[in-house]
């Protein structure tokens, strides 16, 4: 039954059925009949897409659970419930989270938890920089390997570091040259991985030149973890992310599951990546393909393994720990703990906020930020409002379409060109604002061609002598003024993000009023820097587009 449910539905129910346990035709009928309503007819509009012709069908049901919640479980309430069919669901208390709102603050907040780190100190990101505040930062791992050798017994302090290899050897003096000293001083103690991308190889990997080799694929996870604390962000390791270059952040205190749960996903990818050596060379694992010598084919597939084994692990471990903690408090012939003061009294707080993880890897075949991301926007009901940021505005047309096709209101916040990263730049790269302009024009036009501006509108961030490169977006449900849930994390929602580079982000829904009125004022002191596009805003003398680059960006766009 549940692979004849499978064979009928729309591609994106196919997909997210390939992520949920076999066995389960309950929950294969569920997206069947939710296929249906999808398909039922209705009139058509001219010049619009598949997804756009699918989505405004969608009803307000939300997904179900795969079984009822039971009576002692208390995260049987939120809608968001089906995500953990597909990813691991971390249940905690508000009390951790903690929202963070500038460059400093994040800067300042990472070398303090460096230096007071005692078990692990794990970075990911696309690139550590080579100025000043870098160096800092390095020495502060310095410094904390330092007082781990001078503890008494063996040290315990492991550092693990995960960068991409094309961005990460840029130049003479790079990334790798900045990690060298640490990996020849504490070689027992320090990991660093450089991420290579599959794809590129072969006479293309000759051919194109440093730079613009990083456009076929890049490592783009920024998470930043001591201990058991987790920062999840969009923002490098580089001194504009810690000056002047908005971004988000989010930090996770204490969460030592969530903390397991990225160092194992660092790991993993950090070991199908390329070991810096102590010399300045890199080679692969022992027994591991080679990502741009060995079998294509070969090196996806065990990547593959290697990734979803530790998202599979995590969520079997989080369901047996979901049912040690909540279903089992009725022991046998005993009390139930709910009468029990004393047992009451050891027991932890019901969680009032879920994180989830969300994994986006298409080079290995990992596509479950794409899935969740296009749920989210596919179920968003009327009267529901969507705000979302990236600091380079290039949406997949599946993304467009689910805009452009539903019912919710979006204020998308994106780079004016003067904030954009590649503004000013020397070259080609100096034209990549000008792309965007295009790219958003072409967006605005199809917006106001559908009738559709009151219901979706563009702002542009602006903000003297800054770069903008914040990225998510907050759900807010019909009727309220405060977001149940917000994505944070590497993802722009462009081509890139979804097929070519690795990326992570975590959704985080919670129930609690004051962390959600830590995410709306961090999305209201975004969205207080901007300005709301009009017809007008393309009449600007900024925001002229040269014929050779309205040319070339639709040949080029999903490169950057």
């Amino acid at each position: 039954m549940a692979a004849a449910v499978v064979a009928e539905a729309p591609v994106l129910w196919r997909r997210l059925l390939d992520y949920l346990p076999r066995g389960r035709p309950a929950l294969a009928a569920l997206f069947g009949r939710l296929s249906d309503c999808l398909t039922r007819g209705r009139e058509r509009r001219a010049r619009r897409s598949s997804w756009l012709l699918l989505a405004p069908l969608l009803s307000p049901t939300i997904p179900q659970l795969t079984a009822p919640p039971c009576c002692l479980c208390p995260e049987g309430s939120h809608r968001f419930q089906w995500i953990r069919n597909i990813v691991p669901e971390f249940g905690i208390a508000s009390s951790h989270v903690k929202v963070l709102s500038s460059p400093t603050e994040f800067y300042e907040l990472m070398k303090g938890q460096i230096k007071t780190a005692k078990r692990r100190v794990v970075l990911a990101s696309l690139y550590l920089g080579t100025g000043p505040l870098e160096h800092e930062l390095v020495d502060c791992i310095e410094v904390a390997l330092e007082r781990s050798l001078q503890e008494c017994g063996p040290s315990n302090l492991r550092v693990s570091i995960l960068l991409d290899y094309t961005r990460g050897s840029r130049g003479r003096k790079n990334s790798r040259t900045m990690l060298l000293p640490l990996l020849q001083r504490f070689p027992e103690q320090v990991r660093v991985s450089l991420f290579h991308t599959p794809n590129l190889r072969g006479l293309l990997r000759l051919l194109i030149p440093e730079r613009f080799n990083e456009t076929i694929g890049l490592q783009h996870i920024k998470v930043y973890l001591f201990d058991d604390n987790v920062i999840l962000s969009g923002a490098n390791l580089s001194d504009s992310y810690f000056t002047n270059r908005q971004d988000r952040y989010v930090l996770l205190q204490d969460t030592p599951e969530i903390a397991d749960f990225f160092t194992e996903l660092v790991d993993a990818v950090g070991d199908v990546s390329l070991q810096l050596q102590q010399d300045d060379t890199v080679q692969v694992m022992d027994g591991m393909v080679h990502p741009y010598q060995g079998d294509k084919t070969a090196y996806c597939e065990a990547a593959n393994r290697r990734v979803m084994e530790v998202i599979n692990s995590a969520r079997t471990r989080q369901e047996l720990l979901h049912t040690q903690t909540f279903h089992s408090n009725h022991a046998e012939g005993g009390i139930p703990l709910s009468r029990d003061p004393k047992a009451a009294a050891d027991r932890q707080p019901e969680p009032d906020t879920w994180i989830y993880p969300l994994i986006q890897m298409r080079p290995f075949g990992i596509q479950i930020d794409e899935i969740i991301t296009e749920t989210l926007l596919l179920e968003a009901e009327r009267g529901a409002s969507i705000h979302l940021t990236t600091g380079y505005f290039n949406l997949t047309q599946a993304y467009m379409d689910l805009i452009l096709g539903t019912r919710a209101k979006y204020q998308i916040l994106l780079a004016s060109p003067e904030v954009n990263g590649f503004f000013g730049a020397k070259g080609v790269a100096g034209a990549i604002p000008a792309a965007y302009v295009y790219i958003e024009r072409q967006f605005f036009s199809q917006v106001c061609s559908l009738g559709q501006q009151e219901r979706i509108r563009l702002q542009e961030y602006s903000r003297r002598a800054w770069t903008f490169h914040a990225k998510g977006l907050w759900l807010y449900l019909a009727g309220s003024s405060l977001p149940c849930l917000t994505l944070i994390g590497s993802p722009n929602f462009g081509y890139r993000s979804v097929h070519r580079d690795l990326e992570a982000q975590v959704a985080i829904v919670t129930e609690n009023k004051a962390l959600q009125q830590q995410f709306h004022q961090e999305q209201e002191q975004l969205y207080l820097q901007s300005s709301m596009v009009s017809a007008s805003t393309f009449e600007q003398s900024s925001r002229y587009v040269q014929l050779w680059v309205k040319m070339v960006t639709p040949l080029i766009k999903n490169f950057f």
